[in-house]
């Protein structure tokens, strides 16, 4: 996925000044699509010289406050983008590396980074069930609050995914600190 394309879906939600969509996006995409919030003022320029969004000025506002709303030609690209194939992105992350390197050389003091993560893992699957509990109680809701929904039964998945594999890891690193031990 790309930033312009996910400030596209955003947009295609609900038309917002700058800082409002950043503001939506630290609280739902960018749970899985990191950006600060000037790579997204900076997109937006970008996106509106493509003359994929146009953005107005706020009356009676300070500074340069802008509306940006999608055009015809932003959602466009935006359906041209989600019907694109893309084949799955191979997982690329440091934790698989260290654990392969504590076991090829033994005790090298993993756990308490384990732990650490463990800890960030709980917590944002506290923040995704508080959120499915709020937010997605309707069971018969709309098909775009289903597919909002889906997404973040995936993030779910993802972080008691990551919290399993974070107690085994720990589990495992115990049993050799044991047998050496002995």
């Amino acid at each position: 996925m790309s930033l312009p394309h996910a400030l596209l879906t955003a947009l295609a939600e609900r038309p917002c000044s700058g800082l409002e969509l950043a503001r939506r996006f630290d609280r739902s995409i960018g749970y899985f699509w990191h950006a600060t919030h000037q790579q997204i003022y900076r997109e937006l320029g970008r996106l509106e010289e493509a003359g994929w969004v146009l953005s107005t000025a706020v009356a009676q506002s300070r500074g340069r406050k802008r509306n940006y709303k999608l055009l015809p030609a932003g959602k466009r690209e935006l359906k041209r983008w989600v019907a694109e194939a893309e084949d799955p992105k191979p997982q690329r992350d440091e934790l698989m590396v260290k654990l392969r390197a504590e076991a090829a050389i033994g005790p090298a003091g993993l756990a308490p980074e384990l732990r650490r993560r463990l800890a960030l893992h709980e917590q944002k699957l506290a923040l995704y069930l508080e959120i499915e509990a709020t937010d997605f109680a309707d069971p018969d809701a709309s098909r775009e609050t289903q597919l909002q929904h889906l997404v973040l039964q995936a993030g779910i998945a993802h972080e008691r995914q990551w919290i399993a594999l974070s107690q085994r890891a720990l589990a495992l690193l115990e049993v050799k600190r044991e047998e050496q031990a002995s």
